[in-house]
């Protein structure tokens, strides 16, 4: 991960100056914190404890990579840092204290980049993810014991506001790289997004399985993580959903045959291979952020069964979301499969998700846009 530049002060006085009333705390600060803030212009404030620290430099991922800031120690021994204005969407930060990656002690931890980490929200001005006066659904933790990767599986399951009452359809979910199945309940707030939406009368009540995107026996675990492994993980995942998890959710669930399944960046792969090597199970594949692997310029979907939707009967429902700010790698891998259906007249729907990055502020808009065209 690259380092963002940072401009040290030695004006603390300045510092404290700089330091506005006009912020508002983030809200994925802990109950009782004022840090991190943010102002109308997208600019944020940090404020952290390393008394004993010589050097601390604010870092982050993908959405912190163009930001600069700057950084003075009080003589408390806190650290205020102050950044140039942020895009808007939900960001994965960290500071490295001294050469040490250490996490902001005023946020809520959130599992991203394969560890927990502080997360900042920088508002967009929308409220569909936001908690409303509407009757709730939720999210219950469950599990299975898997033959085919000799272990256990957990995952969450949301069940809406209504449950109980009818059968309902499921859509099976999947997260990103370096994540698990607390993103889509956590950075991903999808718990609001759907109370919103059935209250609304906007979507079809459904069942939604948060299910763990990697599959790998004991032995496989210890091939190195690449390409490859992703790969043989979705290979085995497909077994999984197809032979396990869905006669699992079948029989302890209420639900009826309507099945749709989507996923984000690697999640995004994972449902294209499964849906597409399943047509005739799934009314709905959703690609959000997609990611094709181990695909060659004379084969792009060598690893990826997506012509299977085009001799399918059912022809299910495709969706492809991406944010207009994401990498030109993402744009190379959306394109490739849109000019594919186009050239075989397969049809399918184009969500750009405005001045976003590849981060979950896309994902959330598009499991918004996709929530309603499903089970219809």
């Amino acid at each position: 991960m690259q380092k963002l530049k940072i401009i040290t002060s030695i004006l603390g006085l300045c510092s404290a100056m700089v330091f506005s009333q006009h912020y508002t705390t983030s809200v994925t600060a802990l109950k009782g914190k004022e840090f991190p803030k943010v102002d109308k212009e997208r600019q944020t404030q940090f404020k952290v404890y390393f008394p004993d620290a010589k050097s601390v430099v604010l870092d982050g991922g993908d959405g912190m990579q163009n930001i600069k800031s700057t950084v003075a120690k009080d003589k408390d021994g806190f650290w205020n840092v102050s950044t140039s204005p942020m895009e808007i969407g939900f960001h994965y930060y960290w500071f490295n204290v001294d050469g040490k990656r250490t996490n902001d002690p005023n946020t809520e931890l959130y599992f991203g980049y394969g560890q927990p980490t502080s997360g900042i929200e920088v508002p967009s001005g929308e409220d569909f993810f936001f908690e409303k006066k509407v009757k709730h659904g939720k999210i219950i933790d469950d599990s299975l014991n898997s033959e085919i990767i000799k272990g256990k599986r957990n995952f969450k399951v949301y069940l809406p506001p209504n449950y109980g009452t009818e059968k309902l359809p499921v859509l099976y979910l999947y997260h990103g790289t370096g994540e698990d199945i607390t993103g889509w309940e956590k950075q991903g707030y999808i718990r609001n997004i759907l109370d919103n939406l059935f209250a609304e009368k906007k979507a079809k009540e459904m069942i939604v399985v948060m299910d763990y995107g990697v599959a790998l026996n004991p032995e496989e675990e210890k091939m190195p993580d690449d390409y490859p492994r992703t790969v043989l993980s979705t290979k085995n995942l497909d077994k999984i959903v197809v032979q396990e998890l869905i006669p699992y959710i079948e029989k302890k669930y209420k639900t009826n045959a309507k099945k749709a399944i989507a996923g984000l960046s690697r999640g995004s792969y994972q449902a294209m291979f499964i849906g597409a090597n399943h047509p005739e199970l799934f009314s709905a594949i959703g690609a959000f952020s997609p990611v094709i692997y181990e695909g060659t310029e004379s084969q792009p979907f060598k690893e990826l069964p997506i012509s299977n939707v085009l001799k399918s009967q059912q022809k299910p429902f495709f969706f492809i979301g991406i944010g207009e700010k994401e990498d030109a790698r993402f744009f190379e891998f959306n394109e490739t499969i849109i000019n594919y259906l186009n050239q075989n007249k397969y049809p399918y729907l184009q969500y750009k998700s405005s001045q976003t990055y590849h981060e979950w502020l896309t994902w959330r808009r598009c499991l918004y846009q996709f929530a309603q065209k499903i089970f219809r």
